[in-house]
C-alpha cells in the first residue's frame, strides 16, 4: 500500500473559520485542488488512483488554528478536525487525518488531541514549526509532548510560513520557496538541541521535506555542537536518525539520496506535497523514488514499507473498520 503522508486539504469553512478568528488564508485559497468541492475532491482521488497512491494522510500545513485568543483557537481546532473528519469518514479506503490543537494553550492542545485520537481516529497530530513565533521546543509545551508520549503518537511537524521569522525571507518573495525548508531545519534543530526528542522517546515526530537542510548539516552539528551544548548525549545526528522525515524533495534525486544516507531509508516515508505537485508532477513524487539511487527495496519501503513502524497500530485500527 502506498500511503502520502503529506497532502493538504482545506475545507472552507475551516478556511472562513481561520480569518474570523483573525488568521490570513489568502495563500490557501488561491490553490487548486485542495477544497472541499466535489470537483476538487474528484481531482485529488484521480490523481491518487494515476500515481497509484492508496491513501493520503491530511493535513493543513501552514493555516494552524493558533491565536492568543483561546476560545478563537479551541474553536478553530475543534471545527477543523470535525470537518477532516468528515471526509475520513465518506472516504475511508482513501484518507485518514492528522489532528489539530489549539496551541499555545497547553490544556486545551492536550484535551484536544485526547479528542482527536480517541473519538476521531486520526492518525497523529499536526502541528507548525512555531508557534505564534515562539519555539516548538518551548518548556512550556512540556506536558503535551507528555501526553503524546505517554500515547506513542506521532507527531507531524509542517511549516508555519512565517518565513522562519526573518526580515530576509518573507519580504522577499521567499516565505514557501526558501522559508518553509528553513522552518523545518530549525524545528528540527530545536527539538534535538532542546532535548524534546530525548525526553519523549515514544512521541513520532515527523519532519516535512526530508527536514530541510538537515541532512547536510549533520556533520557540522556533530562537529560544532560541543561549543553550544557541551552536555549533549548523544550527539544531534543520533537524536536526528530517531525521528521521521518525510520524502518531499519535489523531484530532487540527489536531495532523496542524501537524506536517506544522513537518516537511513527506514526512516522516511512517501510524501508529495499535494496540491503543490499535481498531475505529472504528483505522480512524480512516487516515481522519482525508483528513479534514484537509492534502490528498489528503499525505495518500497519509503512508498509504503516503512508506514508500518510509524502507525503500524493506526493502520491495523483501520483495517479492522
Amino acid at each position: 500500500m502506498i500511503i502520502d503522508f503529506h497532502a493538504h486539504y482545506w475545507p472552507a469553512d475551516y478556511l472562513d473559520q481561520l480569518e474570523r478568528s483573525g488568521g490570513d488564508p489568502s495563500y490557501q485559497r488561491r490553490q487548486r485542488w485542495a477544497s472541499d468541492l466535489d470537483a476538487d475532491l474528484d481531482g485529488r482521488l484521480r490523481m491518487m488512483d494515476d500515481a497509484g497512491v492508496d491513501l493520503q494522510v491530511l493535513s493543513p500545513g501552514g493555516p494552524q488554528p493558533y491565536f492568543a485568543s483561546r476560545d478563537a483557537a479551541i474553536a478553530t481546532a475543534q471545527l477543523a478536525n470535525d470537518l477532516y473528519q468528515n471526509l475520513v469518514a465518506r472516504h475511508q479506503d482513501r484518507f485518514g487525518a492528522f489532528g489539530m490543537v489549539p496551541l499555545p494553550h497547553v490544556d486545551a492542545a492536550i484535551e484536544e488531541a485526547g479528542r482527536a485520537l480517541d473519538e476521531l481516529g486520526v492518525a497523529g497530530i499536526a502541528i507548525g514549526t512555531s508557534i505564534l513565533g515562539t519555539s516548538i521546543a518551548d518548556p512550556a509545551l512540556d506536558p503535551f509532548y507528555a501526553e503524546l508520549d505517554r500515547r506513542g503518537a506521532v507527531l507531524y511537524v509542517h511549516p508555519s510560513g512565517v518565513g522562519a521569522g526573518s526580515p530576509l525571507i518573507s519580504p522577499h518573495s521567499l516565505t514557501w520557496v526558501l522559508g518553509a525548508p528553513l522552518e523545518d531545519t530549525i524545528a528540527a534543530a530545536h527539538l534535538i538541541f532542546a532535548g524534546v526528542t530525548a525526553r519523549f522517546p515514544n512521541m513520532k515526530v515527523l519532519v516535512s521535506h526530508i527536514g530541510g537542510a538537515l541532512p547536510v548539516l549533520l556533520g557540522r552539528l556533530d562537529f560544532l555542537y560541543t561549543d553550544e551544548m557541551p552536555a549533549m548525549d548523544p550527539p544531534p545526528s543520533v537524536l536526528a536518525r530517531r525521528m521521521w522525515f518525510d520524502s518531499v524533495a519535489h523531484g530532487d534525486l540527489l536531495a532523496i539520496e542524501t537524506a536517506c544516507r544522513a537518516y537511513g531509508a527506514d526512516k522516511l516515508v512517501m510524501g508529495s506535497d499535494f496540491p503543490y505537485q499535481l498531475d505529472a508532477a504528483y505522480t512524480d513524487a512516487v516515481g522519482f523514488l525508483s528513479r534514484s539511487g537509492i534502490g528498489a527495496d528503499a525505495a518500497r519501503a519509503i512508498l509504503g514499507g516503512n508506514a508500518e513502524g510509524l502507525l503500524g497500530d493506526w493502520l491495523a485500527k483501520r483495517a479492522r473498520r
